[in-house]
C-alpha cells in the first residue's frame, strides 16, 4: 500500500499543503497523513501516526525530501526505521523519476540530496542571522513588542482584588511566568 506524507512548516502555506496531498494522490496513495509542522521540532503526530499505521511491504511516499527530514542524520534514521520493518520510502519529485530507498543507486542520491537540503537550510539561516545583526546595528530590529509588560498595570489591579497569577494570565491572555515576573519587579 502506498502511504503519503505532506508537511508544511506553516499554517500559511495551506497552497503548499494541497499541491503536495494532489501530487500524493496522483502517485496511487491510498492513505494520506498531513500536517502543519516544523521539521525542527521534536515530533511530529502526523509522521508518527503515519509510521505506525505502516505494515511490512508498505511505501511512505513524499513530495520532497525536506518534507520528510531537515538534515541527512534524520532521514537516515527514518529510512533505517523503515527499512527495518521491510517498509520501502519514494520520493517524487526528482526530475520526473521518483527516488525509491529499495534501490541502492537511489539510496545513495536522496542521501546526497539530505545533504544538499541540509547546506541550504545552514546557508539560509546563516544569511537571517546577519540580516538581524546588520538590523541591530542600524537600530532597525526591535524585536517583539514586550506584550506582559505593557498590561503591567492590569495585572496589579487584578492582584489588588485577590487573583492569582494563573488566574490573572487566564484573565490578561499572557503567561503565568510573566506575571510572576511583573508581580516580582
Amino acid at each position: 500500500m502506498l502511504i503519503g506524507y505532506a508537511r508544511t512548516s506553516t499554517a500559511e502555506q495551506e497552497a503548499g499543503l494541497a499541491a503536495q496531498e494532489r501530487d500524493l494522490c496522483a502517485a496511487g496513495c491510498e492513505r494520506l497523513f498531513s500536517e502543519q509542522a516544523s521539521a525542527t521540532v521534536a515530533t511530529r503526530p502526523r509522521l508518527v501516526e503515519a509510521l505506525a499505521y505502516m505494515r511490512d511491504g508498505d511505501v511512505l511516499v513524499v513530495t520532497k525530501p525536506d518534507r520528510l527530514a531537515r538534515s541527512v542524520s534524520d532521514l537516515l534514521g527514518i529510512i533505517t526505521q523503515l527499512e527495518s520493518r521491510q517498509i520501502g520510502l519514494r520520493v517524487l519529485s526528482m526530475g520526473g523519476v521518483p527516488l525509491d530507498t529499495q534501490r541502492p543507486t537511489d539510496r545513495l542520491m536522496l542521501t546526497m540530496l539530505g545533504a544538499i537540503a541540509e547546506f541550504e537550510r545552514a546557508l539560509m539561516l546563516e544569511r537571517q542571522r546577519e540580516g538581524i545583526a546588520k538590523a541591530h546595528a542600524a537600530g532597525k530590529y526591535k524585536g517583539r513588542k514586550p506584550t506582559a509588560r505593557a498590561k503591567a498595570g492590569e495585572v496589579w489591579v487584578l492582584r489588588g482584588e485577590g487573583l492569582g497569577p494563573s488566574e490573572i494570565a487566564r484573565r490578561l491572555g499572557i503567561g503565568r511566568s510573566s506575571v510572576r515576573r511583573i508581580l516580582a519587579a
